[in-house]
C-alpha cells in the first residue's frame, strides 16, 4: 500500500517550526501496516498549495494531510480536499472527529473532510502532533480493507 502524508503549514514550510505531525503519523502507521509505502511533502496553508500536493500524488492509495483544517483564515485544506476529489466519504471524517472528541472537546473546531478521487482516498488529519498521532492510530486498522475495496476487490 502506498500512502502520502502531506503536512499542512505556513510555519512549517518556512522552516518557522519542525513538522512533528507528519513523523508521528508516518511512525504511527509503519507501527501499524506490515508493508507500507510513505512519502512526505510540506506544503504551506492555502487551498491552491493543497490542491498541488494533492495531484502531486498520484499512484498512493491514500493521502493522508495534516494541518490547515480549522477556523483559521488560511486553513483551506478541507476545501481543497473537496474540490479534489469526486466523491464524499463523510463517515471517515466524523470518525475521526469522533474518536478525537474523546480526547479533547477542542475538536469541534476540526473542519477536516475525507474523500475519494477515483480509488483514492484522501483524509484530512488536525494538525497537532496528538491529534494526527490519534488520526493515524485509529485510521489504520481500516486501510488496508479499504484500498482493497477501492480496487474493487469486495468486501
Amino acid at each position: 500500500m502506498r500512502i502520502a502524508v502531506v503536512t499542512v503549514s505556513d510555519r512549517v514550510s518556512a522552516g518557522v517550526y519542525t513538522d512533528r505531525s507528519g513523523p508521528a503519523i508516518e511512525e504511527a502507521l509503519r507501527a501499524a501496516l506490515p508493508v507500507v509505502e510513505i512519502e512526505r511533502e510540506i506544503v504551506p496553508d492555502g487551498e491552491e498549495s493543497v490542491l498541488a500536493a494533492l495531484a502531486r500524488h498520484p499512484g498512493a492509495d491514500w493521502i493522508v494531510t495534516t494541518g490547515g483544517t480549522g477556523p483559521a483564515p488560511r486553513d483551506r485544506t478541507p476545501e481543497a480536499t473537496r474540490a479534489f476529489c469526486d466523491r464524499a466519504m463523510p463517515g471517515i471524517a466524523e470518525y475521526l472527529r469522533l474518536r478525537s472528541l474523546e480526547e479533547t472537546p477542542n475538536a469541534i473546531f476540526s473542519r477536516g473532510a475525507a474523500g475519494m478521487r477515483g480509488s483514492q482516498y484522501v483524509v484530512n488529519f488536525p494538525g497537532s502532533e496528538k491529534a494526527a498521532r490519534l488520526c493515524a492510530t485509529v485510521l489504520a486498522p481500516l486501510m488496508e480493507h479499504g484500498a482493497g475495496m477501492a480496487r474493487g476487490e469486495g468486501h
